[in-house]
């Protein structure tokens, strides 16, 4: 458990809340300085994506997808892909606000960013993110910012107060990895109770990775990008080599490396070996590529 640091950023009811709840909405988080360069260097790499014709290990095209209507899903990494997401992550006010919850010892874990097309956008259907990422503990967050405004019916991502407390629950069926819940574990979890934060571009969710969530595709004329940073405590080590590629997985990025690993009782699933695939191919049961 983080120690009860000073805070940096957060009330001392916004960390309890987090803390009680598994999750946390705070408006107006981030400036109009970052988000109009984060902006900026998205339209970028959505430029890119028109030459494409199908997904490749960067971008993750959504259905429809053309060169005169660009739709993604995701773009993988982006820390690994242009300065300006890596400083985002690693030098602005998100590491204070990881800070306040996970303590002063912090380290980098990756990165990704959900389009959510407008007209569609593909469901993320509901999961838990640890077991896609088994650690030593379970002080791992994911921080998701608003890079546009974001109303209800915009296939905003909706989370299961108290989840993180309960159960990890298997995200196979049979043997095949899916990651996703199955409908027993949906009603188990009680998604019925999920809470959908919108809010000004500049708001950010943050949700622990046993926290329960999920989003419906995106009704609305908009697109929904969501820009997702993981942190983790310094003292919670991998069991997988997901990021052992990136420039920047398991960097350090605020206090001291840890000496010892701290180790949480309670088990935790583990993923398939093998390439890792994006949660919506896993989701969906789309072959492999070949």
């Amino acid at each position: 458990m983080a120690a009860r640091n000073p805070l940096l950023v957060l009330t001392e009811d916004q960390r309890a809340h987090y803390r009680d709840q598994g999750w946390l909405a705070v408006p107006g988080l981030v400036d109009e300085t970052w988000l109009t360069r984060l902006r900026a260097v998205t339209d970028e790499f959505v430029d890119r994506s028109r030459t494409l014709t199908e997904s490749n290990v960067i971008f993750d095209l959504d259905v429809g997808h053309s060169a005169d209507e660009p739709r993604l899903r995701r773009l993988s990494s982006p820390t690994d892909l242009h300065e300006a997401y890596w400083e985002f992550a690693s030098q602005s006010v998100l590491v204070d606000l990881a800070v306040d919850l996970l303590g002063p010892d912090l380290k980098f874990h990756h990165s990704k960013l959900n389009f959510k097309a407008a007209r569609g956008g593909e469901e993320v259907k509901w999961h838990q993110d640890i077991q896609f990422w088994p650690h030593t503990n379970y002080d791992l967050l994911t921080i998701g910012v608003f890079l546009e405004d974001v109303e209800p019916g915009m296939g905003e991502v909706g989370f299961v107060p108290g989840s993180h407390a309960g159960p990890l629950f298997d995200l196979y069926d049979g043997d095949v990895w899916v990651g996703a819940l199955s409908e027993p574990d949906m009603a188990r979890a009680g998604i019925d109770r999920a809470e959908f934060p919108v809010g000004d571009a500049g708001t950010v969710t943050v949700h622990s990775c046993r926290t329960v969530h999920g989003s419906a595709p995106n009704a609305s004329d908009r697109a929904r990008p969501l820009l997702l940073q993981t942190y983790v405590a310094a003292d919670a080590f991998s069991y997988t080599d997901l990021v052992k590629r990136s420039p920047h997985g398991e960097a350090l990025i605020r206090g001291e490396p840890a000496r010892w690993a701290r180790h949480d009782p309670r088990p935790c699933l583990v993923p398939p070996s093998g390439p890792y695939r994006p949660i919506f191919a896993a989701q969906q049961r789309e072959a492999p590529p070949s």
